[in-house]
């Protein structure tokens, strides 16, 4: 018999229907041969420092460094404080007794890090030696399961996947538990100040920001604007220098040209410069990017855009949604004029898809040695039936960037006056000749959002205008932006770097914080631990998280870098680097934060105590 384990109950269910196998059983489905089986998520952890002889929280058992790990029972909280989770006890019995009976193991979890880790934990602490094959697919279309299974990989081609995530694992338990308990105990508060390897870098670029924005001064600035008049059409024009007062503004204000025009002011045309550029379209979308649009346009957070999008790949209406990759291979480029074909009635895409279908798709999208795991997220072109509006705003943004994806570049003319009127004007604007990709959702160009002029006259280099108006301008210097999700989750790509070109934010993905399938966990442990709240959009320190930052802003711990080089080694695991190599570096690390946390937490008792009490 062949034993099918799936990391949820929904996946088991649905292989098991592509098998055409229905009888359900406690824990598990049989039929045709094959037994389908599930965990629901991490039904195994390392175990916590009790099981390792480190009982309470004591300075004398920091560092915990344990010789060797251990797994143990994912636990709950009962009258009787945390115990085993009963229900997971149940399902281990019934995996274990149908591993006990299989001829074969075939592995269905997620394929990816943590579905290769849920899995194998599952697999050790069994003792099972049973052999077992992967199936490795990113679509969990009936067409897409019935292809892996024919191409089942040996389960050792993932040995070093699975290096990576235990490594992941352990230096995750290594640097919270020991940091998290350094803290609390140096501090002597009556709550636990958890600190974490890639948590706590993310609390400190938001503390940072934050504080950045509450301590910025605003400096005010002055400019000139003269509105000048070509035949009627007026456009604007602003000096090219800012003035530190009023006064040096009124300078330049006053020395405005007359012309022999018939009106009092003037100006005359140095230069007229009008560049073509082209726009290529975005990149097909990863789950960081679409949780980055879906934030901007819905408002959605980052974990309700993976729960929604897991819910349409569940239904077999998009890819593999934990994608790292925006990019395809060749293969499935293959596949795109179908999937653009399916489109070619939708009331919103019809006409954009047409065009598609008629005319040489755009290949920027297109480049397998830029695929890792699993190729960008696209739809599988299943027909969609009853969805949600928030599901079927989710997935429209996934068939809507792919057709942004294949189309042609936004042709645009930029346009620069340079006007002489006493001193230099600039007058600047931004004529789309073409819309090509930014007809799919038909929106406003960001980059016209700031400028002075919705369109600009044709004027020759030499003319003399009228000027009918002139004026002095206020301005002030604004601070960046509080962080909202989508514009932490682009800093957690590049480990705080602000980077706005998307292939080269791509290429830094390796060194970024976290992964973008761990990404809204973070975000929403932070929330959790009352370190960070929503407010509206923005992501803001709580006094707790301001405070556990104060202590450690300038300890390793904080930095976004070093964690960065982290993730990027552990990829490179993945790769065949040296595991005993990492875990001592790890472990080296550990023992510095732990004695740097016992000596600067102290320092916190007093700020913690009134919002511990609080």
């Amino acid at each position: 018999m062949k034993v099918i384990i799936a990391e949820k109950p929904s996946v088991a269910r649905e292989i098991a229907k592509v098998f055409g196998a229905n009888q359900k059983k406690e824990g598990y489905i049989e039929g045709k041969g094959y037994t389908f089986t599930w965990a629901f998520g991490h039904l195994l952890q390392l175990a916590p420092p009790q099981e390792y002889g480190f009982y309470g929280w004591s300075v004398q058992n920091l560092p915990m460094l344990p010789p060797k790990f251990k797994l143990s029972i994912r636990k709950v909280k009962s009258k009787e404080g945390m115990i085993d989770d009963p229900s997971v006890k149940k399902q281990l019995d019934i995996i274990k007794s149908l591993f006990d009976e299989a001829t074969e193991i075939i592995v269905a979890t997620d394929a990816g890090r943590e579905g290769e880790l849920i899995f194998r934990y599952i697999y050790y602490y069994l003792k099972c030696k049973k052999p077992f094959k992967r199936l490795w697919i990113s679509s969990q279309t009936d067409a897409a399961i019935k292809e892996g299974f024919r191409n089942l990989k040996p389960g050792a081609d993932y040995d070093t996947l699975f290096n990576s995530a235990h490594c992941r694992s352990q230096s995750d338990w290594l640097v919270g538990m020991n940091a998290t308990q350094a803290l609390s105990l140096s501090a002597g508060t009556r709550s636990v100040l958890s600190l974490g390897r890639v948590q706590t870098p993310t609390l400190a670029m938001i503390c940072s920001r934050y504080l950045e924005n509450r301590n910025f001064v605003p400096q005010i600035y002055y400019q000139v604007a003269i509105q000048i008049d070509k035949n009627g059409q007026m456009f604007r024009a602003i000096s090219t220098e800012s003035y530190k007062t009023k006064e040096d503004a009124q300078v330049i204000l006053d020395k405005v040209e007359d012309v022999p025009t018939g009106f009092p002011l003037g100006g005359h045309i140095l230069s007229v410069e009008a560049k073509p550029r082209k726009e290529p379209p975005p990149l097909l979308h990863d789950l960081s990017s679409l949780q980055q649009e879906a934030n901007k346009r819905k408002g959605f957070t980052a974990d309700q855009t993976l729960s929604l999008l897991q819910n349409l790949y569940e239904n077999k209406l998009v890819t593999y949604p934990r994608t790292g990759s925006r990019y395809i291979g060749d293969d499935v480029f293959a596949t795109v004029p179908g999937l653009i074909e399916k489109y070619k009635d939708h009331p919103d895409f019809g006409k954009q898809a047409n065009f598609l279908l008629e005319n040489k798709l755009n290949k920027r999208s297109v480049n397998a040695k830029k695929v890792t795991d699993h190729h960008a997220i696209l739809p599988t072109g299943e027909v969609p039936y009853q969805l949600s509006d928030d599901k079927q705003a989710v997935y429209d943004m996934v068939v809507g960037r792919m057709l942004e994806a294949f189309h042609q570049d936004c042709i645009k003319e930029i346009t620069k006056i340079t006007v002489q009127s006493g001193n230099k004007f600039m007058a600047s604007g931004t004529v789309i000749s073409s819309a090509g990709w930014r007809s799919v959702f038909n929106e406003p160009d960001e980059e016209k959002k700031d400028e002075e002029n919705a369109s600009l006259p044709k004027v020759q280099q030499g003319e003399n205008l009228p000027v009918p108006n002139k004026a002095i301008l206020e301005k002030q210097t604004k601070p960046k932006p509080l962080y909202n999700e989508a514009s932490l989750l682009k800093a957690l790509e590049t480990a705080g770097k602000e980077i706005d070109d998307e292939e080269l934010r791509y290429a830094m993905k390796d060194s970024g914080l976290g992964t973008p399938a761990t990404r809204a966990s973070i975000i929403e442990t932070l929330i959790k631990r009352d370190y960070v709240t929503r407010e509206k959009k923005n992501l803001l320190p709580t006094k707790t998280g301001l405070a556990v930052y104060g202590v450690v802003k300038d300890q390793k711990i904080a930095q976004a870098e070093l964690t960065g080089t982290w993730e990027k080694r552990l990829e490179e695991i993945r790769s065949g680097a040296s595991v005993a190599a990492f875990q001592e570096e790890i472990k080296t690390y550990t023992r510095t934060i732990t004695n740097e946390l016992l000596v600067s937490g102290r320092g916190l008792s007093v700020a913690t105590e009134a919002v511990v009490a609080k």
